[in-house]
């Protein structure tokens, strides 16, 4: 059971595991790549369960004729304060309108189907682009985008860098137009008001529309694309990250794809039996999407906490930056996890890979056995594995 006292004292060695890992003082240059959020106000009740588990199909549709979206935020899943998520589907040519996020990135993964982007950013510098399953997208906070379904409609997972970030409040431009005074924006744009009168009067959020024409667009009509980093990233297409009998690993960080300065993506694909083993991120929060399979991940968050969870496709995981963790497939099928952290510099830092650098003696020494005991430990960093022997 968690205590106020408990969380208090969780929040501080999680804080403290985070500066000073290994011994060695917090990295700024990580930071750079985070969008700090502030610090978490959410203290579980002494009985709380199911920290780091939220079922979206708990969550409230968004359902409009031409798609629909559901959200995982703070106000549903509590404990995620780093990340938010949004599960959306659009109808073919349907369109989640022009609109901007004042306070964070946008992170994609597209599951099914196909859809395409538009992008503004602050210095003018726009890009249009074609996306199918596999595929990322990054749209650093503040830039203005859209995305239309193509002909075979689409769905997809957005990721923000902030919890308490609600897509249902972002800066849309049919609710921004509907409030401005007729005057202004005659004034503003340089067209009559009339052009803007038959727009939904307010938001429109998702809007039909017909299956956009194929690229390249003429560059006087939208087709300029002169960003100077590209918002797309054909993840699934990579070589794996890591890969073995066991499992594999595709991962994309600011590293691999420069404009995602502020959070890595990672789908993870475990075979039956096998487990992503013990570890921790020392610089990031963890948000779980279980894409498919059957999954079990127990966190760990000191002072003798630790709670086990199974988790199914659809179900949402979290876990705190600093929080020891796991996920084993326990079903019989491939399970298939996306993973999203708050940061564009990927870290961890995990069990095998200490044992396997730490002395025989003194390992003895901790765990109250004899140096012969370690002798056949994995020399190496096991990341995914099954029991081998």
């Amino acid at each position: 059971m968690l205590s106020r006292r408990d969380i208090l004292k969780v929040s501080a060695v999680s804080a403290a595991a985070a500066g000073m890992i290994g011994g060695i003082a917090k990295n700024a240059a990580a930071d750079d790549h985070r969008n700090i959020v502030p610090p978490s106000s959410y203290q579980p009740p002494a009985d709380a369960q199911h920290l780091y588990k939220y079922k979206f199909t708990d969550s409230k549709k968004r359902s409009l004729p031409s798609g629909w979206a559901r959200e995982a935020t703070v106000e549903q899943f509590p404990i995620s304060e780093g990340v938010a998520g949004v599960d959306m589907t659009l109808e073919p040519g349907g369109v989640r309108e022009l609109h901007w996020h004042a306070i964070a990135a946008e992170w994609a993964f597209m599951l099914e189907g196909h859809a395409r982007i538009t992008i503004l950013d602050p210095e003018g510098k726009c890009e249009v682009a074609d996306f199918g399953p596999g595929d990322v997208w990054y749209f650093p906070k503040g830039y203005g985008h859209s995305i239309q379904a193509l002909a075979d409609g689409a769905h997809f997972i957005l990721a923000f860098d902030n919890g308490h970030f609600s897509e249902f409040g972002t800066f849309s431009i049919t609710d921004w137009v509907a409030h401005m005074p007729k005057e202004v924006l005659e004034k503003s744009v340089d067209m009559p008001a009339a052009v803007f009168s038959k727009a939904k009067q307010g938001e429109a959020y998702i809007v039909g529309g017909a299956v956009p024409p194929a690229l390249p667009l003429p560059k006087s009509d939208g087709g300029l694309n002169n960003a100077p980093l590209t918002h797309r990233y054909e993840l699934m297409k990579q070589k794996p990250f890591f890969e073995n009998d066991a499992a594999g690993v595709h991962l994309v960080s600011s590293k691999e794809f420069p404009i995602s300065t502020t959070m890595t993506g990672i789908i993870e694909i475990v075979k039956p039996g096998a487990i992503r083993e013990l570890h921790w991120h020392p610089n990031a929060n963890e948000w779980q999407y279980y894409i498919a399979g059957k999954g079990r991940m127990t966190v760990f968050s000191s002072h003798g906490h630790a709670q086990t969870e199974e988790y199914a496709p659809s179900d949402v995981g979290y876990v705190p930056q600093g929080f020891g963790h796991y996920i084993e497939n326990i079903g019989d099928e491939d399970l298939k996890v996306l993973i999203v952290m708050d940061n564009g510099i990927y870290q961890d830092i995990s069990l095998s890979d200490w044992l396997a650098k730490t002395p025989a003696y003194l390992l003895a020494d901790n765990f109250n056995n004899q140096v012969e005991d370690w002798q056949d430990r994995p020399k190496d960093k096991r990341v995914m594995s099954r029991r081998s022997r």
